[in-house]
């Protein structure tokens, strides 16, 4: 019988230090916290930590909230003086690190600025540099981007476009793209452009 492997905090501490965006990181070691580590015997720790878990979904998803930010704050300052073991505490430490930062801040104005959170960011065909080569929509493993080829002697054709519910933000087609034609956006950049028509 294999031995099970016991995780600790400085372990997942390592691990989401590797991700570009604090807020990830944040969700990550929480997540990871609750899984492995937190015992469960003291209640602001528990307690905290689960709805901790909660409100970071809530930021990361793009539906974070200056409310959500008053009690993350909030939560992470009782864990940090009511916590019993360090665990609890080192969590806490490392929600309120993040957040002594703007980047929490900007989240919730809708701006992830290391550009990795998914709900924040959108791939988009810019057509008028679109030499309609079609490498992009070959290399989408999700049929995220629609359009044709171009085809000799045929004036109409469907431009390519990245459908927005089907994409997954992996960023392969902007890899593959010869022309540079794909841009990473801010959803929020590109919702403001739309409104004053741009």
């Amino acid at each position: 019988m294999s031995e099970k492997k016991i995780i600790k905090v400085d372990d997942i501490k390592n691990e989401a230090d590797k991700r570009d965006c604090p807020v990830e990181r944040a969700v990550y070691y929480v997540e990871e916290f609750l899984a492995g580590p937190m015992c469960g015997k003291c209640f602001p720790c528990a307690l905290g930590s689960y709805e901790a878990r909660i409100i970071l979904y809530n930021i990361i998803e793009n539906k974070g909230s200056e409310a959500d930010m008053i009690n993350l704050n909030e939560i992470a300052k009782e864990m940090l003086i009511s916590s019993r073991c360090k665990k609890g505490k080192d969590t806490a430490r490392y929600i309120l690190e993040w957040m002594g930062t703007d980047v929490f801040d900007k989240h919730i104005k809708g701006v992830c600025p290391s550009r990795t959170c998914a709900a924040f960011i959108e791939y988009r065909i810019i057509n008028e540099n679109c030499t309609a080569c079609g490498i992009c929509k070959d290399i989408c493993d999700y049929k995220a981007i629609y359009g044709e080829k171009v085809k000799p002697f045929i004036n109409r054709f469907q431009p390519f476009e990245i459908r927005q519910q089907k994409c997954v933000k992996c960023g392969e087609c902007m890899k593959v793209c010869p022309t540079g034609t794909i841009k990473l956006l801010s959803v929020k950049e590109t919702a403001e452009k739309v409104k004053i028509g741009a």
